[in-house]
């Protein structure tokens, strides 16, 4: 065969991959999507915001280290209460709220000059862009098939490193004209999805019909797909009991996931806080920190399609054991790393465990929602991002100082080991049924522990959905 030959077979089975990771997903969840990469290419407070005060402003590290767990404290509360806000408000509603609401204090912290001001909107700022992740996800598990979530859920963690790594290259350009101009063009770019959400996407929250009776979209509006489908498969055909945020936290096995959730989201962290820090002490330049760090975003845009593919009918235990542990194990390499190559090779480990942990996450979260509590429960599992990047320095500050890196990555290492035995305890006992959310079945015979699981999700089969942000930014998740 000819290299021409085999360059044009290449390049049709290239196309094939991305015409069938592509094909088959409803039109409001492409307008979604769209929103989610204008949100995070306008991405540049998160990015930008220790250099502005540090550099610009000329305040202390200290001073920029309270500000950013200012900001993420809004995010830890505001994960709660858009949680609550989509499900009694609806999923449109509430990123209306969160895009508008980011926009205009956005702006706002571009033209604060006192520390106390700074501060403050830097806080209210952290509150309303970490407001929409939970209306994002429960958007998309209510308008995407079951079996199609897990796909739709990578697509979308694309989109967000694709846009994160755009706008961090732009806005480092811009920042060294006008830092007010980053601020005034994530703004604009918020406000820009804030429209597209009004113009495009109509409300998917399933409406409560009477005992017995199947979700219906509200405002009679199809709600795609997936609107009537809850915490596993049918859930329609089941009177659901009302949730409140005490059902959630009383949900065992969910709250369960969000621990795990956690530990895994604090392995991934290091790889801002604690690999940086490593890195300078060890005399490398923040330029060299850069490089090995952006391996991280192209592995993922170049990687997150192709592997999705691979794993989308893949058993979802199996992923998160191992996932956790490769994230694990991936840090601890670090602890021999002694080249900028070295350093870049264990992050090509960890960003892969990323790649297949995050949308699989994602989609079990979705699993084991209640349909009418998809809100909540997506804001809890947000939190436990949240919550991650705030413990996430202190805890490396705290091992590199007293004991050194290589504790910290043995640390992550035991930890990725912790949470891989976790989620095999845990998943022993979850019923997946065939055809639900690409789930392989399990064998009868094989002996599934707990065919009524506890919680919420008790009346109904199991269901699987933006770190997040990317810490996942170190956001994790969504737009």
């Amino acid at each position: 065969m000819s290299v021409a030959t085999s360059a044009a077979a290449s390049a049709a089975g290239l196309r094939r991959a991305v015409r069938e990771s592509v094909s088959g997903l409803p039109r409001e969840f492409w307008w979604l999507w769209t929103s989610t990469l204008v949100n995070r290419l306008g991405a540049f407070v998160a990015t930008f915001m220790a250099l502005y005060l540090t550099l610009d402003r000329g305040y202390s590290a200290s001073y920029a280290g309270l500000v950013a767990s200012l900001h993420g404290l809004g995010g830890v509360i505001s994960s709660l209460v858009a949680g609550v806000m989509t499900d009694r408000f609806g999923r449109r509603p509430t990123l209306l709220i969160a895009q508008s609401s980011t926009a205009a204090s956005v702006a706002l912290l571009g033209f604060m000059r006192e520390p106390v001001a700074i501060a403050a909107v830097a806080f209210l700022v952290g509150m309303a862009s970490n407001a929409s992740r939970p209306a994002v996800q429960a958007m998309m598990a209510d308008i995407v098939k079951p079996e199609d979530r897990v796909r739709a859920f990578s697509l979308n963690y694309w989109a967000i490193n694709l846009g994160f790594a755009i706008s961090s290259a732009g806005a480092g350009f811009v920042a060294q004209y006008s830092y007010l101009a980053g601020f005034l063009g994530e703004a604009t770019m918020t406000l820009a999805c804030a429209v597209l959400v009004f113009l495009k996407l109509p409300e998917s929250r399933p409406e409560r019909g009477p005992a017995g009776a199947p979700a219906r979209a509200t405002a009679g509006k199809s709600a795609g797909p997936g609107a009537g489908t809850g915490a596993g498969t049918g859930t329609g055909t089941a009177p659901e009991a009302r949730i409140g945020m005490g059902t959630v936290l009383r949900d065992g096995r969910f709250m369960s996931v969000v621990s795990l959730s956690f530990v895994v989201s604090l392995i991934f962290q290091q790889g801002f806080v604690g690999l940086p820090v490593a890195m300078g002490a060890d005399g490398f330049t923040s330029a060299d920190y850069g490089f090995a760090i952006a391996v991280n975003g192209v592995l993922i845009v170049v990687m997150q399609i192709p592997v999705t593919r691979f794993i989308q009918h893949r058993d979802p235990r199996r992923l998160l054991i191992v996932s956790s542990v490769l994230a694990g194990y991936g840090f601890g390499l670090t602890a021999f790393a002694g080249s900028i190559a070295v350093y870049a090779l264990t992050v090509c480990v960890w960003s892969l465990a990323e790649i297949v942990n995050a949308p699989t996450q994602t989609g079990l979260v979705v699993r084991l929602s209640p349909v009418h509590g998809r809100g909540r429960y997506q804001g809890v599992y947000t939190m436990s991002w949240s919550v991650a990047a705030l413990v996430a320095p202190l805890m490396s500050g705290l091992v590199i100082d007293r004991f050194g890196a290589a504790w910290l990555w043995g640390a992550c290492a035991v930890l990725g080991t912790v949470a891989g035995a976790g989620y095999w305890l845990l998943m022993r006992g979850l019923d997946l049924e065939e055809g639900t959310e690409g789930f392989p079945a399990k064998k009868p015979a094989e002996g599934v522990l707990a065919k009524t699981p506890a919680g919420p999700s008790a009346a109904t089969p199991a269901a699987p959905a933006e770190a997040p942000v990317k810490a996942a930014a170190p956001e994790a998740g969504t737009a």
